[in-house]
């Protein structure tokens, strides 16, 4: 499907819809009435429920709401301030404007037009409560103003990897420099039972940060399968909170906390992650140099042998033509 330019769905339909990026299906839940699931280029991307903001359907968004509302009760009201790099379907940021109801986030999504339909499909709040900016998240998150955002949430891919310009220490940098005091930076990290790619964005995020912890399920902390794992870094220490571990063991796909100590371990050895290394133009090789036209002349002909005419032999007579030598 393709809506006519300039227009908004008025609610979700099924259907297969074009987006700058590819395409995107929208699908019923079969198991809930109000769930819809978008899926994005082949890959399932998010899910919302119309009726109640505050279901989330992906465990590791579960997992994400419960860490930060560890930090921040929302019984305690506070005025937080969101960024999200990966819009999807907004499930996480239509969360926390329902649980902090005075939040300001905003939710920085590639594709234009997917930004269009989820707007239209899924009655997001409005702005100033939750703004979506069109563009690339590293760009963006580079010309944002210094301690201004109490969150930062990465869940962007390209396949079934995050892209790497999001995942160095460089741009861990701009994370850190966007984070107010006592911020967090929480990261969906996906990866395979080799868990190469899951240790070196723990250890970029463990050299950037003083604290950090890992949530995940068991099987996907000893390697077993493909799977989501979140991460997060803070400047100051995360709170050995009871509460925050039982309600992770109680959810429909129970999981673990690894504290600071137990994060560093598991990323012994990986490298840190950091962005190629700018040519230096002083070290460049000199261009190389013209070649010098030939000097030596042309070799002089060899002399031409003489032709010699001879006179035609009578039958009978002596040879007229004696033979001759050249000069």
């Amino acid at each position: 499907m393709e809506l006519p330019k300039g227009g908004r769905p008025e609610g979700p339909v099924e259907g297969v819809y074009y987006i700058d990026t590819g395409d995107c299906e929208l699908i019923a839940d079969q198991d809930n009435s109000t769930g819809w699931l978008l899926r994005i280029n082949g890959v399932m991307s998010s899910h919302i429920d119309l009726a109640d903001p505050l279901f989330l359907d992906f465990e590791y968004m579960r997992w994400m709401a419960a860490l930060l509302e560890s930090r921040w009760p929302p019984e305690s009201h506070p005025k937080l301030r969101g960024l999200h790099l990966g819009g999807g379907a907004c499930s996480l940021a239509r969360y926390f404007s329902a649980a902090y109801p005075d939040a300001r986030q905003v939710v920085v999504e590639l594709d234009g037009k997917l930004a269009e339909y989820v707007r239209g499909w899924f009655d997001l709040p409005k702005a100033p409560l939750l703004r979506i900016r069109v563009g690339e998240a590293r760009a963006v998150t580079e010309t944002l103003t210094p301690d201004t955002r109490d969150f930062i949430i990465r869940d962007v891919f390209a396949g079934a990897l995050t892209p790497r310009p999001l995942t160095t220490s460089e741009f861990n940098d701009h994370v850190q420099r966007v984070l107010a005091p006592g911020g967090v930076y929480v990261v969906n990290s996906g990866d395979g039972p080799d868990l190469k790619n899951a240790r070196e964005d723990a250890a970029t995020i463990a050299a950037s940060f003083k604290h950090t912890v890992i949530i995940a399920d068991p099987a996907m902390l000893k390697g077993r399968r493909y799977g989501n794992m979140v991460m997060a870094g803070s400047d100051l220490p995360f709170d050995d909170d009871p509460r925050l571990a039982r309600r992770l063991l109680g959810g429909a796909v129970p999981a673990h906390i690894w504290d600071d100590a137990k994060v560093r371990a598991f990323a012994a050895g990986a490298p840190v992650r950091h962005d190629p290394a700018a040519p230096d133009p002083a070290a460049s090789d000199p261009e190389a140099p013209v070649p010098e036209p030939p000097t030596t002349e042309p070799p002089t002909p060899e002399p031409s042998t003489p032709v010699t005419f001879l006179a035609p032999v009578t039958p009978g007579t002596s040879n007229p033509n004696p033979p001759s030598v050249a000069p």
